[in-house]
Order: C-alpha cells, then sequence, then structure tokens
C-alpha cells in the first residue's frame, strides 16, 4: 500500500498536476471497496483521501458483531470488517492520503481537480479521471431538533459516545435516556449497560422505531429497557450537568400531549435522532442533490449528474448493513473503471448522451424511478438504458417505506400507463430496515422514455 508523494512547486498549468485514473473522497467500508473494485476492474492509479489518521470509518468503533454475514458469510466486528478490506490494499497499487482534507472539487471536460490539505503535505492539487464520494454521514445534533431545556454537560450524540467508550475508554455517564431509536443509540443501550450505567428508557417521537427489529430485542428487550414510540423530552434540567428530564406522549401531529408528563434523573442525554449524508462537497462541485435522501441524485452505476463523479455508501443513502454499503460501492467502483477507460479510449460515453437536469424532458432511453407516499425515496433515482449493456442481468433498487407494514405486502412497478411490470411480496416492512428488489434487464428493457412507479399494495 503506498502513499500519495507530495507535490511539491505546483506549476500554474493544470496539465502537469499529479494524475490519477481514480481518487476516492473517504476511507471508511464505501471508499475502501470502491477503490478495490476499481482495482478489480483494471485501474491502477488509485488514492484514497481520508481525513482520519487511519483508515476503516465508523467501522472502527464499532466493536459489537454482526457484521459481515450477507458479504463475507460470517459474523464479524466492525474492526475486523474493515481490516478485511484494508487487508487487500496491500500489495496493490492502490495510494493512501490520510489526515488529509479535501477542500473543494472542480469538474471540467476531461478532468476532476481536487484539492485538498494536510498538515504533512500543505496545500495539494490533483487531477483525476474519475472521482468517487465516499464520505459517509454525520449525526443530527440537539439544535437541529431544537429539544427545549438548559445547556448542561451530559448531552451528546450517540456516535459520539461510542467513540469515547469503545475507542477512548471514557464512560460518559452513570443515569442516562436515550432520544431516538437509531440503531447507534439502541446499541449504545446495550453497551452502556454493560459498562454498568443505568439506561432508564429509550423514547422514539415516531409511532415506529428507526432501528433494525434484531436490535430493538437484542439491545433492548434483552436488557429490560423500555422503549416508548410516540414520546419525546420536553425539558432538560440542569445547571452544570443534566440533572433530569420530561418525556412527554405526542399525538399525530408530533405536538405534546398536555398531562403526560413523566420526569426521569438522569445526568446524560443520548441522541439518537437520525443521520445526514456529509454533501457538503457534493453539493460545491455541482451535484444534484436528492431532497428526499439529502444525498446525490444518481443513475443506475452510481454516476451522479456531474460527468465522471460517483456517489456511493452513507453518502448517498443512510443505509443500516454496511454489506450493502460494500455491494453498492464495488459496483460503482467498477461503474467508475468503466467510466475511464471510456475517457481514454477517447470514446463518447452514454453518460453524455442521457445526463438530465431537473425539469428536462425523459429521453428515450432514460427511465425516471418515481415513488407513491407510502415510499420515501428510491436509489437509483434514473435508469439509462443503453447503459445497462455493460451492467449484469438485474438492476438493484433500494428503497424505504415511511410507516410499518406488519402484515404481508406486495411491492409493484407500473410504468407512466399504469401498467404493472413487475411486483415483489414481503412479509413485513418497517421504516428502520432498508428493502431492495432486483429488476431484469430484459424487462427495462422493453421499457423508453417513461417513468416507473414504484408502490405498496395489499395483497389481494
Amino acid at each position: 500500500m503506498k502513499h500519495v508523494p507530495r507535490a511539491a512547486n505546483l506549476p500554474e498549468h493544470l496539465a502537469n498536476y499529479p494524475e490519477y485514473e481514480l481518487i476516492v473522497v473517504g476511507g471508511g467500508p464505501a471508499g475502501l471497496a470502491a477503490a478495490v473494485g476499481a482495482y478489480q476492474a483494471g485501474l491502477r492509479k488509485i488514492l484514497i483521501v481520508e481525513r482520519d489518521t487511519f483508515l476503516g470509518g465508523i467501522l472502527n468503533q464499532c466493536i459489537h458483531n454482526g457484521f459481515g454475514l450477507h458479504h463475507f458469510g460470517e459474523e464479524l466486528t466492525g474492526p475486523e470488517y474493515a481490516s478485511r478490506f484494508i487487508d487487500q490494499l496491500e500489495g496493490t497499487t492502490i495510494e493512501t492520503a490520510l489526515d488529509t482534507m479535501v477542500l473543494s472539487i472542480n469538474n471540467t471536460d476531461a478532468w476532476r481537480y481536487i484539492h485538498m490539505m494536510s498538515k504533512a503535505e500543505g496545500y495539494q492539487v490533483l487531477r483525476t479521471k474519475a472521482l468517487v464520494l465516499a464520505m459517509g454521514c454525520r449525526e443530527r445534533t440537539r439544535m437541529q431538533i431544537q429539544i427545549p431545556g438548559s445547556r448542561a454537560a451530559g448531552i451528546i450524540n450517540a456516535g459520539q459516545a461510542q467513540q469515547f467508550v469503545n475507542l477512548e475508554g471514557h464512560m460518559v455517564g452513570k443515569r442516562v435516556i436515550i432520544l431516538g431509536s437509531g440503531d447507534i443509540g439502541l446499541i449504545m443501550a446495550r453497551r452502556l449497560t454493560l459498562e454498568g450505567a443505568k439506561v432508564v428508557a429509550c423514547v422514539e417521537l415516531m409511532p415506529y422505531s428507526g432501528g433494525l427489529m434484531r436490535n430493538i430485542v437484542q439491545c433492548l428487550q434483552d436488557y429490560d429497557i423500555p422503549l416508548y414510540l410516540s414520546h419525546t423530552i420536553t425539558d432538560i434540567r440542569g445547571k452544570y450537568r443534566v440533572e433530569g428530564v420530561t418525556v412527554q406522549a405526542v399525538d399525530e401531529h408530533f405536538k405534546p400531549i398536555p398531562g403526560t408528563e413523566v420526569d426521569y434523573e438522569v445526568d446524560t442525554v443520548l441522541l439518537s435522532v437520525g443521520l445526514i449524508p456529509e454533501n457538503e462537497l457534493s453539493r460545491a462541485a455541482g451535484v444534484q442533490i436528492d431532497p428526499h435522501t439529502s444525498g446525490p441524485s444518481v443513475y443506475e452505476n452510481g454516476e451522479t449528474s456531474e460527468k465522471g463523479i460517483f456517489a456511493c455508501g452513507n453518502v448517498l443513502h443512510v443505509h443500516d448493513l454496511v454489506d450493502y454499503v460494500t455491494e453498492e460501492a464495488l459496483a460503482a467502483g467498477q461503474a467508475a473503471a468503466t467510466f475511464v477507460k471510456q475517457e481514454i479510449r477517447g470514446s463518447e460515453t452514454p453518460n453524455e448522451q442521457n445526463r438530465i437536469e431537473p425539469g428536462q424532458q425523459l429521453t428515450s432511453s432514460l427511465i425516471a424511478l418515481k415513488t407513491d407516499d407510502h415510499i420515501a425515496y428510491t436509489v437509483p433515482q434514473h435508469i439509462r438504458l443503453d447503459k445497462l449493456v455493460e451492467m449484469d442481468k438485474n438492476v438493484r433498487i433500494f428503497f424505504r417505506v415511511r410507516q410499518n407494514y406488519p402484515e404481508p405486502t406486495r411491492v409493484v412497478f407500473r410504468d407512466g400507463q399504469g401498467k404493472q411490470i413487475a411486483a415483489f411480496k414481503r412479509p413485513y416492512m418497517a421504516p428502520g430496515e432498508m428493502e431492495n428488489v432486483s429488476l431484469p434487464m430484459t424487462l427495462l428493457k422493453q421499457m423508453s422514455g417513461q417513468e416507473l412507479k414504484l408502490s405498496v399494495e395489499e395483497i389481494a
């Protein structure tokens, strides 16, 4: 595994900037898999840029098991899963730039220019034929959800608490209440209990949990930690350190219901209230953002609205299983390699023929994916039919539903005229669990220039 050399005395002429076939921004599970996928597809001059001092991303602090069942066929901890991909870099020509922050991206017709800074190497400008965005996501903060009350110490995000406990060996509190039921919060409920803390409750604003069912069972129910749905914290008390909170039930409009107040004596409030894809770089580069995912709007191969820029992992949409991140990132890396080879050959790429902007009419070889009110989003958002010749026999569609479906239902795809194209049965679905289906290429080839609408329907 090589490290990127310093670009000293950068010349004024852009053609002399250090050159790569592919640069991957982010060295977590998505970035590592994208680089490996591109290398397996034939690229050799690849660089991974990571702002932390080590590779692996969030997996390094996820010391619990449950990773790798889909991709590796065995149960691994987060660090073990990351090490599998870090080990794959050994003996390759993939380079890494650690402790390095990407400042901006300039996209031109032929090159993507990456401006980055590090303590060791200073300011650098590199150019690459293709770019993969794999920056992951960040947690919502207290200010973003506007919890009333004092600003005492002891209010902390679940992921930050996970880092303190698992990596740095510091306990965050003795009596803890958790707001939100995302997977990190559920896992930390168990972790803090095992370390001797008392987790008094987990309260969730929505009428359903935001985490996986297995985490609700293994992290809450197995430790007798109550989960209160349709509840929220309406007050935090404490001058220097949190001393207590007030929890209230909420109505269907998420307004606190008078008379339902319950006070808890706690010294710590753990926030597990959602994740946001890290897309400041994406926006600045001109990448079109899907308002439903807060991630880039992409085609079937992970390419964004900007030529030669691909996205994968939690920067694209928030995943609940790292195995799906890996699958998505490997495909994005391979697609980026195909793009680079086309650029080097000087051939006309299908990307330019079918690139669309918001409000633009669909062409005869482009399908737009739409959803009904029961589905939050799909990824990808568009499928280019003439691009499918380079892909496998199926196109994987990821989506999330907006409510619980405890009984069997059907996920139905219909064309612009309402004709059913495909249907898939599901025994149950929940917002906390990402769903996916595979559409056969032969089926998609029969369509042209129309919308493909995804809906949830009852089984007759």
